[in-house]
Order: structure tokens, then sequence, then C-alpha cells
């Protein structure tokens, strides 16, 4: 994958006709049909599984092999980075085939695609657009490659006499071809068969060639040339080449509080301005403090050590609505740390301690706050069990630790704001990594059909994906005496049967049973593959005699 240079000479007005622009290397003319052509084989009516593995392969080894030894982009530790997240991420698809690993992978590809383009982007998002925008020179160089020649005519006058040329031999053949079909009966027979298996490939192809398979393929041949050939996208290159890692002191371009009355001369009001604002900050952090200290401390008394949710006690309440007011204050207090610390209020040297020290206490007790949020999420996961949204908090809660500390780098190291997005943005992407890599269905049924809860959401179990079906099936026999229910609509509950759950459940095995027969190789993925073995060694049973797990 050659990085092909962005600028071309002007073409003449009249004379030969110009060689293209952006010629395409060898490998590149390679990679093209034959990227177009496996991603119309692995994807066309087939879901992400192993197919997106293979693709991904196919995308990332064509460009390594193009990359020059002496290209800059080896030396990014960015490149390294996403090329082995796209890795790991296609093998999770492989493997689980869950949502978070098909977004990570394609994520991760885009955003390597963007650093191969642009080797000295450091923000992850601005490569992951990189990598998107590349799709549209990609496709206007496609369009110029259908071009007709612009010598036509005189091609066609060529050709067209070649053909006059072997009209005669053509016609001898047919005659001679028919006369040994008549004559040799071995011969007309092998004849007959090739034609007959001509006819076959002929029908084969007519049957798949509709509008939506040739858009499909047009879709394929448009995605591996945004892959095979990086046409150099400077805007965001250009855009992140405008920030800079540390805040500067800007003398013309200071805070200004103070109203300017035209009755009076111009005065200079800057120092005075920028005291202004450093009271203003510093009676803004000590009344929230403050305030922040009393909530901490009531949350430490009541939450951290011992709670027990008294009889009656609305759990949900106290973690939802709690949670989502607790994390909304927590972005509230990072940003109005982040407008005060933005300028020159880090250069304001007689109460420039005073104030850091009054940050970094408050940032603290936000980050107390976030246990205290983390407590309740757990509160909640002991009584009712693990779910998607607990699992996201505690998510949003290690990025939200890490985004404090880099909170703490921008006051007393005077880091800029594109600092603080750049490092959170390489945390988000790390966090997706690992949400990719997890199994995290298959954690939630085991977890939630413990023995020590009586209530379960087996409705929520049941929608999950195939892969978990041999744990719900291992674990049947230990739904007697449960109150299993399922989640209707607007929070309501409707209960749920033991012989209702045994049904629901052995109908959603039956059904997986009958797809993966159906499925084709592409769309397997290691999970299911485990999973139909599991069934085959494990026929369906009545719920007394379900396969346990030890």
């Amino acid at each position: 994958m050659t990085t092909i240079s962005a600028s071309a000479a002007q073409w003449p007005v009249s004379g030969p006709a110009p060689a293209p622009p952006f010629p395409l290397t060898a490998l590149q003319k390679l990679l093209l049909p034959a990227g177009a052509i496996l991603f119309d084989v692995l994807f066309w009516q087939e879901r992400a599984a192993l197919n997106l593995l293979l693709y991904t392969l196919f995308v990332v080894g064509g460009g390594l092999a193009g990359l020059p030894r002496a290209a800059p982009v080896w030396r990014s530790g960015y490149f390294w980075l996403t090329l082995a997240g796209t890795l790991l991420s296609a093998e999770a698809v492989a493997v689980h085939g869950s949502g978070a690993a098909r977004l990570s992978c394609v994520v991760s590809l885009a955003a390597w695609l963007g650093y191969v383009n642009q080797a000295h982007l450091k923000l992850v998002g601005f490569a992951l657009l990189t990598g998107l925008a590349n799709l549209l020179p990609a496709a206007r160089r496609l369009l110029q490659m259908v071009r007709l020649p612009a010598n036509v005519g005189g091609q066609l006058s060529r050709a067209w006499y070649y053909g006059r040329l072997l009209g005669l031999p053509l016609l001898a053949l047919g005659v001679f071809h028919v006369l040994f079909a008549v004559a040799n009966p071995r011969y007309s027979a092998l004849t007959n068969r090739a034609l007959t298996l001509l006819g076959e490939a002929l029908e084969l192809l007519f049957e798949r060639l509709s509008i939506p398979h040739l858009l499909f393929f047009g879709l394929g041949l448009l995605l591996t040339a945004g892959g095979v050939l990086i046409l150099p996208v400077h805007f965001f290159a250009d855009q992140e080449s405008r920030y800079a890692e540390f805040v500067r002191r800007q003398r013309d371009r200071v805070a200004s509080f103070a109203v300017r009355r035209p009755d009076f001369r111009p005065r200079t009001f800057r120092a005075l301005d920028l005291r202004k604002e450093y009271l203003m900050a510093l009676g803004l952090i000590g009344l929230v403090n403050a305030l922040l200290l009393a909530v901490n401390v009531i949350d430490i008394r009541w939450i951290w050590f011992g709670f027990v949710p008294a009889p009656g006690f609305d759990l949900t309440q106290f973690v939802h609505e709690g949670t989502y007011a607790l994390i909304l204050s927590i972005l509230v207090a990072m940003a109005i740390v982040l407008w005060f610390f933005r300028r020159n209020l880090n250069f304001y040297q007689p109460g420039l301690r005073v104030l850091r020290w009054g940050a970094t206490v408050w940032v603290l007790q936000n980050a107390v706050l976030a246990v205290s949020v983390g407590l309740r999420n757990y509160y909640y996961i002991q009584h009712t069990g693990l779910a998607y949204k607990r699992i996201g908090v505690y998510g949003f809660l290690l990025l939200t630790f890490f985004g404090l500390g880099t909170v703490l780098l921008k006051i007393w190291q005077r880091r800029s704001a594109y600092a603080l997005v750049r490092l959170n943005a390489v945390a988000a992407y790390a966090l997706l990594l690992v949400l990719a890599a997890g199994n995290w269905e298959i954690w939630m049924v085991r977890y939630n059909l413990q023995a020590r809860f009586r209530q379960v959401d087996y409705g929520f179990l049941l929608d999950m994906p195939d892969r978990v079906l041999p744990a719900l099936a291992a674990r049947e026999a230990r739904l007697a005496g449960r109150e299993l229910n399922r989640e209707a609509y607007n929070n309501t509950w409707v209960p749920l049967p033991l012989p209702m759950a045994h049904r629901l459940l052995h109908a959603r095995i039956r059904s997986f049973q009958a797809r993966q027969v159906r499925r084709r190789w592409p769309s397997h993925t290691w999970a299911d593959y485990q999973a139909a073995r599991y069934f085959e060694a494990h026929p369906l049973t009545t719920a007394s005699h379900a396969p346990t797990l030890r």
C-alpha cells in the first residue's frame, strides 16, 4: 500500500493523452480486484464473523506489504497501537462475534489506515476521521479508472482488423469441430460435457448477478480502494497542527470583565482583570469544595461501610437517578477546572499555588464521589445481578478516574485541552478493546444464575446471543424454586412460569441449531462452533435431567 503523492502536473491542452493522475503500483492493481472479489465472497448475505477477520488480515497484509521501509509511520507508537488493536479485535470477532468486537475492529482498522495516511497524527479521533475521509479520493480515483480511453475509435478499428483476420480460422475450427464430433463419439461426449459445465457456470453467474448484488460488489470495491489506495488527506492533520501540548501565555488575549465606557480614557485593565478571574475561580472552587465535602461525608458514612437497604427501599431509584446525577456532577466539575485553567490564569503567580491546591482537592473529592458511584452500582449488582449498563458504568468510571488524573496534569503541568483530549481518547480506545475482548454475556449468565438470586430476569438472559445457550442449558435444572420474570413495557415485569421458561429455552436452542446448519463458513464463530458441539454431546432433555456444570 504505497502512499500516492498528491501533487500532479497540469495536463496539456493538446497533444497525446496524458498519463492518469495518481498512477497505481503493481501491488495495488493486484489488490483492488482481489479485495473486491474477496469482500463479495465473504460478506454477501453473511454476518460479520470469521469473514471480518479474513478481510481485515487481507487489508492489513496488503498495507504492510506496500509501506516503504523508510516510511515515518514505522516510528509512530499510535500506528503500532492501532495495528495491535485491529488484529486483537478482529480475532475477537472470529471468536465471540460480539457487537463490541465488530465496532472495535472497524474503528481500529479505520484509525490504523488514518495513521498510515498521515504518520504525524496523534489524536485517535482525527486518525479515524482521516481513514474514513480517504474513501472520497479513493472513489474519485476509481471513477477515473473506469473512464473510456481517449483514442476509443482507433482501438475499435484495430480490434475490428484483428477480428477479421481471426474470422476465417475460427470458421474452420467450427467446421472441424462438427466433423470430429460426428466421427468420434468420445470426443462428442467430452465436448458436450464441457459445454454443459460452461452453461451451468454461466447460469450460476447470472443467478448471482442482481442489482443488489452488483451494488454490494461496488461497495466492496469502494471499501477495498479505501484500504489499498492511500491518497493523502491533510485536512485533519492541518487542524491538529494548530493545537499545542501546553498552555502558552497570551499577552494580547487576556480575559476581561471590566466594562469600558466611552467617556473614559483607555486604561490598562489586564492585571486587575486577571486578579478578578482568580478571585472568581478561588471563590467558586472553595464553595464547591465545602459543598462536595458535605456530600462525600454523607456518602462515606451511609454507603461505604455496612450499607444494607431497608425494607421497601427503592434500590433502582437509588442507583439509576443517583448515579446519573453524580456522574453529571463530576463532568461539570471537570469542565469548570478546564475553563479556569485554559489560559493566563496558569501564570498568575500571586495566587497560583493556592488555586492549584484548591483545584487538586476538588479533583480528589470528585474521585471520592466516583468511588461512591461505583459502590452504588456494586450494591445494585449484589441485589439484582449483572447487566450491560452496570458493566458500562464501571467502564465509564475507569475513564473518569483516568480523566481526573489528566486534569491534575493540566493543573500542575499547564497541559492544554488538546493534550487532555488526546490522552483520554487513547484511554477510551483502550477501553473499547477491553470491551471487545470480553465474553461479557457468558459472565452475566453465570453470575445471574447463582443460587443466592431468588428473582431472576430470565427473559433478559434468553435475549442474549446464541453463544450463551450452553451456559443456560447447563443451569436449567437450577431454575426450580426461582421467581422468573421478564421485563415488559414501561418498566413493568411479567412472571415467567418454569414450564414456559423451559419451552422458550428449548425453542432458542432448536432455532440456533437450524441456523447453524444453514450457515456458510464465513459466518461461523468459534463460540457458535463450541455451542453446536455442546448440544451434539448433550441433546435436549427435560429440565430435571438437564446437564449441569460443575
